[in-house]
C-alpha cells in the first residue's frame, strides 16, 4: 500500500510542478486557488477528523488572513512576506480566542458558538471602512518576496504559492504523525480517559484550534495575493460549510483526504459554472453518492482497498499452505 501511495504522491507532485508549462491545458490561477483550499481543508481536518471538534466558523480565519494581508500590503505598504505573516498570525490569534471560548461546551453547542463568533467577524468586515464592504478590498499589490522574487510574474507566483502550501501541508502531516497528534486522537476517541491519564485536554484543544486557524489564515493570505482581492465571500458562513463538505468527501480520518475533497469541489464549481445554480445541485448529488458509497471518503476508501488486497493475498497463501500440510 505504501508503494502505491508514494507513486500517486510522486505523480501528483510532478503534475503540479509542470502546471506553468502548460497554461493552455490547465489554468494556473485555478490550480493556485485549489491549493489554497487544499490547505484550508486539511487545516480544518485537524479539528474535525483528528480531534473530534466540529467548527462552523473556519471561514473567519480564512477571510481574516485575506483581509489583514490585503490591508498590510495596500495601506501599510509592507512587503509581501510581512503581509502574509500578519494574515497568518491574525488567523492564529482569532483561533486562540475562538478555541478558548468554544471549548467550554461540546458537540453542537460548540459548533454553534464558532458559527456565532464567525458571524461577528463577518459583520465586522462588512462594516469596517477599509474592507470595501460588498465590493471587497481590491487591487491588493503583490509586491516582491524577500526583495528578490517578483510576484507579479505568474510563474514565480505559482511556485511561491506551491512551496508555501506544501510547507503548510507538511506542518499538518507532521502534527498528525507526532505525539501531539496521538493525544489529539485520544481526545477524539475518549476524552474522559485522556483527562484521567493526566493530559491537559483544554490546553490541547486551544493549541490545535490556534494551529488550525493559523494555517487557514495562511491559505487566505495566499489567496488574497493570488487574486489581489479580499472579499466577503471568504468570510461568509457558506465557506465554512464548503470546507466541511470538502473534508467529508475526501475522508476526515485521513491526513490529506480533505485535499482530494477540495480538488473535487473546486473542479466541479469551475467546470460546471456555465450551469449556474445547478452547480449546487450537482455537488449535492455527488456528496450524497460519496456518503452512500464511500463512507470513509474517497481517499479513506482507497486506503481501505489498498490495505485489504495484501491481507487477502496473505490469507490465500496461508490457506494454500494449510491445504498442502493436510495433504
Amino acid at each position: 500500500m505504501q508503494t502505491a501511495l508514494r507513486l500517486v504522491a510522486v505523480l501528483a507532485l510532478a503534475a503540479l510542478l509542470a502546471v506553468p508549462l502548460f497554461p493552455q491545458i490547465v489554468y494556473p490561477v485555478f490550480v493556485m486557488q485549489t491549493l489554497c483550499f487544499m490547505l484550508f481543508a486539511c487545516a480544518f481536518n485537524l479539528l474535525l477528523g483528528h480531534t473530534g471538534i466540529l467548527s462552523f466558523g473556519h471561514a473567519a480565519f480564512l477571510g481574516s488572513g485575506a483581509y489583514i494581508t490585503g490591508y498590510c500590503a495596500k495601506f501599510l505598504a509592507l512587503p509581501a512576506e510581512l503581509s502574509i505573516l500578519a494574515g497568518t498570525l491574525t488567523g492564529a490569534a482569532l483561533g486562540a480566542v475562538f478555541g478558548a471560548l468554544a471549548i467550554r461546551r461540546s458537540g453542537i453547542y460548540l459548533a454553534m458558538i464558532t458559527l456565532a463568533m464567525s458571524q461577528l467577524v463577518y459583520f465586522f468586515y462588512l462594516q469596517a471602512p477599509f474592507t470595501g464592504a460588498e465590493d471587497g478590498m481590491q487591487q491588493i499589490p503583490r509586491g516582491t518576496l524577500f526583495g528578490l522574487l517578483d510576484l507579479h510574474n505568474d510563474v514565480t507566483l505559482y511556485y511561491v504559492v506551491f512551496a508555501t502550501i506544501a510547507g503548510g501541508l507538511w506542518v499538518v502531516w507532521r502534527t498528525v504523525n507526532s505525539p501531539f497528534g496521538a493525544v489529539l486522537r485520544a481526545i477524539r476517541e475518549h476524552e474522559p480517559r485522556a483527562i484521567s491519564l493526566g493530559y491537559p485536554v483544554a490546553r490541547y484543544k486551544v493549541v490545535v484550534f490556534t494551529l488550525s486557524a493559523g494555517l487557514s489564515g495562511l491559505a487566505g493570505s495566499m489567496k488574497a495575493i493570488i487574486f489581489q482581492l479580499a472579499a466577503l465571500n471568504d468570510v461568509h458562513w457558506h465557506t465554512s460549510g464548503d470546507v466541511v463538505l470538502m473534508t467529508l468527501l475526501g475522508g476526515m480520518n485521513t491526513v490529506f483526504g480533505p485535499a482530494a475533497g477540495a480538488l473535487l469541489v473546486s473542479a466541479l464549481t469551475r467546470y460546471l459554472d456555465p450551469f449556474g445554480a445547478w452547480v449546487t445541485v450537482v455537488i449535492g448529488v455527488v456528496f450524497m453518492a460519496c456518503v452512500l458509497v464511500f463512507r470513509e471518503g474517497i481517499v479513506g476508501k482507497l486506503q481501505h482497498v489498498l490495505r485489504r488486497r495484501p491481507r487477502e493475498k496473505r490469507q490465500a497463501v496461508d490457506r494454500e499452505g494449510m491445504v498442502r500440510t493436510s495433504e
